[in-house]
C-alpha cells in the first residue's frame, strides 16, 4: 500500500436468512469503519426470490460503497449440519456473482483464521467475536446483530493481511 492512500475492504459474512456486510477503510493509523450493516431477506419468499434479493442489494452496496476488495468467510461443512452449507453456498455463490460483475477482487477466508486473528481463539463463540469487535474499534456498544460483527471481523481479518503483505 503507498504512503496515504487508503484501501476500503468489503467484508461480507454469507448467510440466506441475514448476510452481514462492513466496509473498512486501511492505510491510516486505525481502521475506519465506513458503513456496517445487513441485508435481509423475506423467509416466505422462495429461494430464488431471496438469492434474487441478496443479489440486488449487494449489487447496490458495492456501487455506493466501491470497496477495492470484497473479504468473504469461506464455505465450510459441519457433519451435524449439512444443510446449513448448502444454503451458505447459494448465499456465497451470489456474493461472488455481484463481486466478480462489479470489478471486485475477493479473498476468501476461513471462519477460524477469521476468528484467531481478533479473539486468538480459532474456534471462538460469536459473543466473543462481537466483544472483541467493539474492543478493536472502540465501540460504546456490542455490535448487533453478531453477522455484523462477522463482517466486521472479516473485513479487518482480510485487511490486516493485505496490510502485512502491502498489496491487495
Amino acid at each position: 500500500m503507498s504512503a496515504g492512500k487508503t484501501y476500503r475492504i468489503l467484508g461480507i459474512d454469507p448467510g440466506l436468512n441475514i448476510t452481514g456486510y462492513a466496509a473498512v477503510d486501511f492505510g491510516r493509523r486505525e481502521p475506519v469503519i465506513i458503513e456496517a450493516g445487513t441485508i435481509q431477506t423475506d423467509a416466505k419468499a422462495d429461494l430464488a426470490g431471496r438469492i434474487a434479493q441478496i443479489h440486488a442489494d449487494l449489487t447496490e452496496i458495492i456501487a455506493e460503497l466501491k470497496p477495492d476488495l470484497a473479504a468473504v468467510e469461506k464455505l465450510y461443512a459441519h457433519y451435524r449440519h449439512p444443510r446449513t452449507s448448502i444454503l451458505m453456498g447459494h448465499a456465497r455463490g451470489v456474493i461472488l456473482l455481484a463481486c466478480a460483475a462489479a470489478g471486485v477482487a475477493v479473498r476468501d477466508l476461513p471462519a477460524t483464521t477469521i476468528k484467531r486473528s481478533l479473539t486468538g481463539n480459532g474456534h471462538a463463540s460469536k459473543q466473543q467475536v462481537q466483544r472483541s469487535i467493539q474492543a478493536v474499534c472502540k465501540l460504546k456498544e456490542l455490535p448487533q446483530p453478531a453477522d455484523v460483527a462477522d463482517a466486521l471481523a472479516i473485513a479487518l481479518c482480510a485487511g490486516r493481511q493485505a496490510f502485512l503483505k502491502k498489496m491487495f
